[in-house]
């Protein structure tokens, strides 16, 4: 028999909405699973269970009173430990905030609670976001659930660890070099990297770069395109938001696989190091999937350069958001942010300026690109999980990598342009553990990447080698 915590977000409102599911019980069922599975993976950090239990009451109670009821009402919610929540401890992985309470929701939070949704827990979060290896010295590793030795990646990494085992149906993450498709691909899950300002961040350092974005994870596209849909909005605070109408992204479009024109690139063209067994699993799915699209063909415009434009406006944001902290705590910081901001005081603004130039490039070759076809096919990692005590990868196939964090070059390349992209879960990889496949859209084409994403999980459905894998829950437990 299914447990309420295994059901998919659509389905469990679905049956809060007709009295069918309690949301006093599906919280009860999500904190017996954290009770049972937590100890193994570490996705789950801080909790506010009697608040929830009391919000759980009183959405019981406006359902059965017959009262209008949002979105995601009665489902309980992880929120990422980089986001405020009011009353719980938020450390964004940092000793420097080891203690810290925020007075208030920030605003992403409290559009989720205002569209119903039970605020239960933080979900852990390499420091500041900083390395795609979840650990911290406030909460240590968050392992993945395919295999405890391995990484479960970064940063949002306790939320896609929290979802692929079933102790949360919703959970927030944010990404800025792959922290949202990368976790998503490690475990399993849905992670959607939204066009900037379509989830508003009003606490971004410097609110004119694109880079960072705030999106939802979930099991299925449709439970990503839930959550979206209560965290989408306009809010001046950030300069990239736009009027938009959240409730267009509650269910994904209809759209036919047999009309779309796809490109697609293990590689980037030679701009990013694969290795062998990513590249292989990758061109497998390609060919299993290409008879579903109208065309299929191996293309990608150029993104050479693209490691030192994302390093260098990346160094920028840290800069911005923790020089002052690197220059009166260093002590507390760890190694990562360190060195993100050292390497941005190596930077000239001849750097600066040539690298935002470069972006732009890069940007409008790929919006090029999409004069011609529909979508955007690569994969979403360079390598596969590796062992969670290693900080990041030293090498891809052999060849040495020239910063910590560019085995993540296949997702933050798609992060230069912009473009909206999915990871989708695609099976498993020859190590045993999730393979994600990066499906990247148009131009501020959000609504059209779930669509795609929606229909093309559909027909992995029926390939026990495409799709989605379940972790085993009794050999975490046993």
């Amino acid at each position: 028999m299914t447990e309420p915590c295994d059901l998919s977000a659509v389905e469990a409102r679905r049956l809060i909405g007709t009295r069918k599911l309690s949301p006093v019980e599906l919280l009860e069922s999500c904190l017996k699973r954290i009770e049972r599975v937590n100890p193994a993976v570490n996705a789950v950090v801080a909790m506010d269970v009697e608040r929830a239990k009391r919000d759980a009451k009183s959405a019981e109670q406006a359902v059965m009173a017959g009262a209008a009821l949002g979105p995601l009402h009665g489902l309980p919610l992880g929120v990422k430990d980089l986001e405020e929540v009011e009353g719980l401890r938020t450390t964004f992985g940092s000793l420097v905030f080891k203690d810290h309470v925020p007075a208030k929701d920030e605003r992403g939070t409290a559009a989720c609670r205002a569209a119903g949704a039970i605020v239960l827990a933080k979900t852990n979060t390499p420091e500041f976001g900083a390395g795609a290896n979840t650990r911290n010295e406030v909460y240590g590793f968050t392992r993945n659930p395919f295999d405890t030795k391995r990484t479960c990646a970064g940063s949002s990494g306790g939320s896609a660890v929290a979802l692929a085992t079933g102790m949360l149906p919703i959970c927030t993450g944010s990404d800025t070099g792959g922290s949202l498709r990368t976790p998503a691909a490690f475990c399993g899950v849905v992670g959607f990297r939204t066009s900037p300002g379509l989830v508003p961040h009003e606490r971004r350092p410097l609110g004119w770069t694109n880079l960072s974005v705030r999106g939802p994870m979930g099991r299925s596209v449709a439970d990503a395109a839930l959550l979206l849909s209560a965290q989408a909005g306009f809010d001046a605070r950030d300069p990239h938001s736009r009027p938009v109408d959240p409730a267009g992204f509650r269910v994904p479009d209809p759209i036919d696989l047999a009309k779309l024109r796809v490109a697609f690139s293990p590689d980037f063209g030679g701009a990013a190091k694969i290795d062998k067994t990513i590249r292989a699993t990758f061109l497998d799915r390609i060919k299993r999937i290409a008879p579903a699209f109208k065309s299929c063909a191996e293309r990608c415009s150029d993104m050479a350069g693209g490691d030192e434009a994302f390093a260098v406006i990346r160094a920028q944001n840290f800069m911005a958001a923790h020089l002052e902290k690197y220059r009166t705590k260093r002590a507390l910081l760890g190694p990562n942010v360190t060195a993100n901001v050292e390497e941005g005081l190596r930077y000239s603004a001849e750097d600066v300026a040539r690298n935002h130039a470069r972006q732009t490039q890069i940007y409008r070759g790929f919006q090029a690109l999409f004069a011609e076809v529909d979508v955007f096919l690569a994969p979403v990692a360079a390598v596969p999980p590796f062992p969670v005590e290693t900080w990041y990868p030293a090498t891809v196939d052999g060849a040495k990598l020239g910063s910590y964090f560019h085995w993540l070059a296949p997702a933050y390349l798609i992060t230069l342009t912009g473009n909206p992209a999915l990871s989708l879960p695609c099976g498993l990889e020859p190590s045993g553990t999730p393979f994600g496949l990066q499906i990247v859209g148009p131009h501020c084409g959000d609504r059209f990447v779930l669509a795609v994403a929606h229909a093309l999980e559909q027909h992995l459905k029926s390939d026990p080698a495409t799709a989605r894998p379940v972790p085993n829950l009794a050999k975490l437990t046993g």
